[in-house]
């Protein structure tokens, strides 16, 4: 695939994930109550605006400021830049890799926008569960970048079945 190509690609993805995701993050700030997680389907479903300071699951909430700059915006920046690169330059990546990996530089590049912009913390607002068994509280980028590291792996094991 040439560059062009792939450019279109990268674009697309990234254009319609990080819209998605910070359309739906603007709703949240605009119309969910701070800190307060409203029950949907029988409780399986809760909805309610968070900001996340952390990573993942809240990982390295107790991180001082710096360490979280480090980290949360200086070496992700550096990895999105380096993807970013990967995927435009890689002649290895097939549609089905390049969009996957796409979808993981979206995610990560809409949550690195929230920080920058959001004094270091991510706005999530999406929870999901049965009883005391649940997921901890996150967004549509965490979504997208979920689905495409299931994507990609996926897309390996055909890669790999194939030869």
């Amino acid at each position: 695939m040439n560059i062009w190509k792939k450019l279109q690609v990268i674009l697309f993805v990234t254009l319609s994930c990080i819209g998605v995701d910070q359309g739906t993050k603007l709703l949240a700030s605009e119309h969910l109550s701070r800190n307060m997680m409203n029950s949907y389907f029988s409780d399986v479903f809760r909805i309610g605006y968070t900001e996340n300071i952390g990573a993942f699951l809240g990982l390295g909430n107790g991180l001082s400021d710096e360490h979280r700059f480090g980290i949360f915006v200086l070496a992700v920046g550096v990895f999105l830049l380096g993807l970013f690169f990967y995927l435009v330059t890689s002649s290895k990546l097939n549609l089905n890799s390049l969009v996957a990996l796409s979808m993981i530089f979206s995610g990560g590049a809409s949550n690195f926008y929230d920080r920058v912009v959001n004094n270091g913390a991510v706005v999530d607002f999406l929870n999901v569960g049965f009883g005391s068994i649940r997921t901890g509280v996150f967004n549509i980028a965490d979504m997208v970048i979920m689905a495409g590291m299931l994507m990609f792996i996926l897309s390996q094991n055909k890669a790999e079945s194939a030869k």
